[in-house]
Order: structure tokens, then sequence, then C-alpha cells
């Protein structure tokens, strides 16, 4: 891998479960592939996650040891975008998935910042072994200890089971007491690889944001961690136990099985199962706010109450939180559709597409688009209404419920570079951000050589990790941040030229109405 150093070796390190060897990656130590559950396959399947299995002698760490099992799950893109993030995960998927990769910048006593990262993807794909979200750029850069979290997803992770038998009661939220597990493995021993488990941030991009908003609202998390960052992936409402429980019957009736025969499936037909079911089971009732088919429920145990609706739960309301989204998230999710991507949607197909999100309110919506943007073809209107739909409403709800707590800041910001490769066409895009957090955007082919991208990436690394070790954002090439509130709004444009902005894009506030 590039940036390893040839023949370089870590130390070993004691863990609870037995000692762990890594290497040298970017001048700081990496362990990979480390178990903080015991495999989940078989009699396990769907169980909350239980102890690692301890082993004997020293254990290798320096390769990624696989990803949870994702076949056929991820959205097609268009195949000019399909390096656009750098070299994906290699390792292969396996229901022996349950591991963290740990970068730290040495295995001593030093009591360092912790920051958990949890990957996206809807909560059904994606992996913590990605090169965009190598940890050793931020551990180096910042002095502190990064994890990233593989878990269950899916169908394996978020298939509640509990009306089959007590068994199976907590499995609807496996894959998020997975991240509990992984948390807990965090707090018990982090501090041997220099970490200090009395400061952890848990951040998470798209599914992984989502991820966040979760643990946030779950009693088993709670102490577990002590900031948090939602990187275009709020949520506001989770699965209720009734679709929940649709969605099972569906992909019961699916395999031809109960509860009790899922464990023999092979994998391939279980996962062959997901798509069938989530058609059968149709749309939320709330689609804009009710966005997963296969993620968390409310069970009222593991989750028990909508984290943010209709108000923030005060569980962790002395989380401090920073949050924000892309300026046009929805640019990439379009990019395979020939009419968007060479901009000549016309007004009649815009109209028609914006009446799926908005129903009867679609003219309303256009309207207060164009007058906001009134140099925008109707491509370019519909990336900003599915953006503001799809993503900022959702990030704007949350924060204006956790800052209603008034118990810890909200910190509200939006990414606005714009990325200049094929000509421009995905502006600020979904997931565009990963890169700059983590300091790899020399990984990737998203900066298209401009050296003001490097300096915001090295820039929003280093307000992260500011945020991490004191719970604010602030940086010396900052404006100054205050927090969030409905009066001002107040918002940090991540830009070549950053600046606070109070109350940006009011227009996308149409969509708190609509959705209800």
């Amino acid at each position: 891998m590039a940036g390893d150093a040839a023949g370089a070796v870590a130390p070993v390190v004691e863990t609870q479960a037995g000692q762990v060897r890594g290497a040298v990656v970017d001048g700081v130590l990496a362990f990979k592939g480390v178990p903080y559950a015991a495999p989940t396959a078989g009699a396990a399947r769907f169980l909350p996650p239980s102890p690692p299995v301890a082993w004997a002698g020293v254990r290798d760490a320096t390769a990624y040891s696989g990803h949870a099992p994702q076949m056929g799950l991820r959205p097609a893109s268009r195949p000019e975008l399909a390096d656009l993030y750098g070299v994906g995960d290699t390792s292969a998927p396996t229901e022996d998935c349950l591991s963290v990769n740990v970068w730290t910048p040495a295995a001593d006593g030093a009591k360092r910042p912790v920051m958990v990262w949890l990957h996206g993807g809807a909560f059904s794909y994606g992996t913590g072994n990605g090169e965009r979200s190598r940890g050793s750029r931020l551990a180096r850069r910042g002095d502190v200890v990064v994890v990233c979290v593989n878990h269950r997803l899916n169908i394996l992770g978020f298939l509640d089971l509990s009306a089959q038998g007590d068994a199976w009661r907590h499995s609807g939220n496996a894959g998020m007491l997975d991240i509990v597990a992984a948390l807990e493995w965090v707090r018990d021993n982090i501090a041997a690889f220099g970490g200090d488990p009395g400061c952890v941030t848990v951040f998470g991009e798209s599914g992984g944001g989502g991820k966040v908003c979760t643990l946030m609202g779950m009693p088993a998390a709670q102490g577990l961690f002590h900031r948090a960052v939602v990187q275009s992936g709020a949520v506001v409402l989770h699965r209720t136990q009734e679709r929940a429980a649709r969605l099972t019957d569906a992909v019961l009736q699916e395999l031809g099985t109960d509860a009790a025969g899922l464990a023999a499936v092979p994998l391939e037909r279980l996962m062959a199962a997901v798509a069938p079911a989530q058609r059968a089971l149709g749309p939320s009732a709330r689609p804009l706010l009710d966005r997963y088919p296969f993620g968390p429920v409310v069970d009222g145990e593991v989750l028990p109450r909508q984290v943010f609706a209709p108000d923030a739960s005060a569980l962790s309301a002395h989380i401090p939180l920073l949050i924000g989204d892309m300026k046009d998230e929805s640019a990439s999710f379009v990019a395979t559709d020939d009419a968007m991507w060479f901009r000549t949607l016309d007004e009649a197909e815009l109209r028609r597409r914006v009446a799926a999100l908005a129903g009867g309110d679609a003219d309303r919506v256009i309207a207060a688009y164009r007058a906001a943007n009134p140099g925008m073809n109707p491509a370019e209107l519909l990336i900003a209404i599915k953006t503001d739909a799809e993503f900022r409403l959702r990030s704007l709800l949350v924060a204006e419920r956790q800052a209603a707590l008034r118990a810890a800041p909200v910190f509200m910001y939006s990414f606005e570079w714009e990325t200049p490769v094929h000509e421009g066409r995905l502006k600020s895009p979904h997931a565009l951000d990963v890169p700059f957090v983590f300091d790899t955007l020399d990984l990737t082919r998203a900066h298209g050589d401009r050296a003001e991208a490097f300096a915001l990436s090295a820039l929003m690394a280093e307000t992260w990790i500011a945020f991490a070790r004191t719970g604010r954002p602030a940086h010396p090439n900052l404006p100054d941040w205050p927090a969030f509130d409905t009066a001002r709004r107040a918002t940090m444009v991540l830009d070549a030229e950053c600046r606070l902005v109070h109350d940006p894009r009011p227009h996308g506030r149409i969509w708190a109405d609509i959705a209800g």
C-alpha cells in the first residue's frame, strides 16, 4: 500500500483478547482487522454481538480482514465516476466482519483524543477499509487516534425478527449493537494504543452520519462517546416496528423459511432476498424523513424512541454536535441520467420529478428555487431541489432540535467547494468531503490539481481534530464560528475562501412544511 514504510513493523500491543502487531503507515502505527466481537455467521446470525474469541500468541494486524456482505446492493454509478474517490476496498465480504482498524502516532501512555469513524452506505453497504478513510493522515496531523469500524449491514444487521421469538428481540438493531460493542472495545482497549477513552468523538458521513444520530438516542451508547459529527447523513425518523415487521414478512416469504431456518440459508441467497423484499415493502409514508428500509428500528429498548422526532432525545443533550452537508449532494446520485449529466432536462420533466418529491407543492417549490437561483437551468434546479429535500432538510431539523435542548453547542457547516473534474458537472457532490476530512485528497481524482483544494483539506482535517479535542471547531484560518440557533442560523461555508453566513439558502426550508 502506498504510504507503508517498507519492512517497518509496529510494536506489539496487548488487547483484552490477545496481542496484535501492525505496521507503519505514513509514519504512524496501523493495526488493521482487529476483532472487537466474535464472528456472526450460522447460529450467531441476527443475534447481538458477543466478545471476541481470545487468541494465543501475536495476531497479525497488518492487512484489512474483510467487510460486511453487501453483494448487489450498491447503487450503480456513472462509469466515469467509478474511481473518483480513489481505490476502493479490495478485501473480501465476510460474516466475520466485526473488526476495527486503529491508527495511532504511538502505542504509549499518552491520552490522545480518539476519533471513531462510521462509514457511509445507507446502513446497507460501505466499508471502514477504504483508502479515502485511511486514518494515518489524521492521526499524524493531529496527534489523535483514529478508529474505523466495520459492522453488520442490510439484512444481516437490521432484519427485525423480534416477533419470531425472544432470542431475536434485538435483531432489528444488531448492526447498531455492533457499533456499541466497538465503542466498548475502544473504552476497554484504546489506552494501550495511546488513546483517551474519556475523549471519544464519533463521526460519520451519509449512512455513517445516520449511525451517529442513532447512537445519540441509544442508552447502551451513553458514556462511550463525548462529541458527535454528522456529515450529510442526519436521521430524523427511524423505522417503526410495524414497518420493520412488514419488511421481515416479505423477506421470509421470499426465502420460504422462518426465523429458525435463516441460519442455514446460504449467504448469497440471503443477500438476493434484499431487493425483492424492499420492493414488496414499498415506500414509507414519509419518504423525505424515513429513508432506510433496512436500518435501526424504534423497539422501545435498544432504541426507546425516535431520536429527533418530534424533538431531540435528552439522552445526548450534553454532546457537542458538528453537523452539515454538501451544497450539491444530489449531483452524483443523478449522474447516471444523461439528461442530468448533459444538462438537457426540460421544464416538463423538471416538474414531473419535483412532483414526485413535493406532490401538489411542485409549482411552489420550483418557483421558490428559480427566484433564488435565476441563472440555473432545469437540471441544475433539480439538483438544488433534491439536495435540500433529501439531505439538507434532515440536517436542519436535527440541528434545530438538538440546539433547542440548550445543553451543548451545535455547529453547522455547508461544504461548497466545487470539484472541477468532468467539466464541473458535479459541483459539491455527496461524499466529496470524506477525503478532505481524512487528509487523503491526494489519493483521489476529485481535487483537479487545485492548490486551494489541498489547503481546504488541511483546514478541514485540523478543524475536525480541534472539535474532537475541545468540542469546538476552531481554526486560525476560519472566521469566528458561533453555535447554531434558530434566531441567526450561523453556518460556516467551507470553500476556497471560508466565510460565516447566517441562514444560507433560506428558501430550502420550504421542505420542512412539505415533509410534515
